[in-house]
């Protein structure tokens, strides 16, 4: 089994028996990598989005408890002490492992997207948070228009919802 395979093991057993939590991750991981192969990045920012969609909301069971909230906010400062304690068992580079904790911490601050790698995390969330919060289709015009940047992510959106 592969160091991925691993780390998304991992968040199965920390997430347990909340499957909504398990598939949205699931999900997100899927167009994350799509985009990201068809976007022909290298390897290692292959594999720095590959952990990150898996790990992107593994903060999301600390807020509920500390916080009694899901905000993005909260998932920021939380995720990265959870995901950091799941890949302390892995040999990772410095630099992959703190790029990973970096787009966690910050995946739902737009403003700071910086690199390819944060763009597809981003994209590949709104395309699973489109259709499980229902979104209308103006609304899902708007996300395209400001947020979709890759080709492959905005062929990926144009194609989901005929736009």
């Amino acid at each position: 089994m592969n160091f991925i395979c691993n780390v998304y093991f991992d968040m199965l057993k920390y997430f347990n028996n909340d499957i909504r939590r398990i598939n949205h991750a699931s999900k997100v991981y899927c167009f994350a990598k799509m985009i990201a192969e068809k976007e022909k990045v290298n390897k290692d920012t292959q594999t720095i989005i590959e952990i990150a969609s898996i790990l992107h909301d593994i903060g999301i069971k600390v807020c509920e408890q500390k916080y009694n909230s899901t905000l993005g906010h909260f998932q920021e400062i939380e995720g990265p002490i959870v995901a950091q304690n799941i890949l302390k068992a892995y040999e990772i580079d410095n630099s992959i492992l703190n790029r990973v904790l970096y787009l966690i911490g910050n995946h739902h601050s737009y403003n700071k997207i910086d690199d390819i790698d944060f763009q597809i995390l981003v994209e590949a969330d709104f395309l699973v948070n489109i259709y499980e919060d229902n979104m209308s289709l103006e609304q899902i015009r708007k996300i395209k228009e400001k947020y979709f940047k890759t080709v492959s992510g905005t062929d990926i959106i144009r194609s989901m919802y005929n736009l």
